[in-house]
C-alpha cells in the first residue's frame, strides 16, 4: 500500500460540517424551528466556501482535478462491471458527478428555504414544493453516495470513509 496526502483539512472540515448539518436538518430539527433555519445558512456558507474553495484550493480539491465527464462515468461504470480496478488518487468520475449535483441540489433547497422566508413568497406553494422535491433528491443522493462510497472501497481495497477522515489515501 502505498499513502498519499490527498484531502486537505479545511475540505475534511467543510465535508463532515456539511453532513452533520444536512442530516440535523433533515431528521432532527423541527424544520419550523430557528435552529432549522441556522442549519440551512450554514450550508449555504459551506456551499460558497466549496464553490470558492474548487476555484483556490489545493489540487484535489480544485473543480479542474474532477471536471464532470459522462465519458468518464461510463468507463468507470465499465470498469465496475468488468471487474476492473483503476485507482484514482482523487475523485473519481461518478465521485465527481455527485459532488456537481449535490451542490446543485443543495443550492435549490437552499435557495428554496431562503424564497420561503421573504414576505414576497410568503405563503407561496412552488418554492416550498421544490424546496421539498429537492430535499427528497438530496436525500436519495446521499444514500447512493454512502453506499457508493462503500462499494468504491470494498471493491478498491481504498478505506474511502478513513481518507475523509485522515486525509490520506492508501492504495495497493
Amino acid at each position: 500500500m502505498t499513502r498519499h496526502k490527498v484531502w486537505d483539512p479545511l475540505l475534511r472540515l467543510f465535508h463532515w460540517t456539511l453532513v452533520l448539518s444536512f442530516t440535523a436538518n433533515a431528521l432532527i430539527v423541527d424544520h419550523e424551528s430557528d435552529a432549522h433555519l441556522w442549519f440551512g445558512y450554514t450550508i449555504i456558507a459551506l456551499l460558497i466556501f466549496r464553490v470558492l474553495w474548487g476555484l483556490i484550493g489545493p489540487r484535489y480539491a480544485r473543480f479542474s482535478s474532477f471536471p464532470p465527464s459522462a465519458h468518464g462515468a461510463l468507463e468507470q461504470a465499465s470498469d465496475m462491471v468488468a471487474g476492473r480496478v483503476k485507482t484514482h488518487l482523487g475523485h473519481t468520475p461518478l465521485g465527481a458527478l455527485m459532488i456537481y449535483n449535490l451542490i446543485v441540489t443543495l443550492s435549490v433547497i437552499a435557495l428554496s428555504g431562503w424564497l420561503m422566508t421573504t414576505d414576497m413568497f410568503w405563503g407561496v406553494e412552488w418554492p416550498d414544493e421544490l424546496h421539498q422535491i429537492a430535499v427528497d433528491w438530496a436525500e436519495f443522493s446521499v444514500v447512493l453516495h454512502i453506499a457508493a462510497v462503500l462499494f468504491e472501497s470494498r471493491r478498491t481495497r481504498v478505506n474511502l470513509p478513513r481518507a475523509m477522515v485522515t486525509g490520506y489515501k492508501e492504495v495497493p
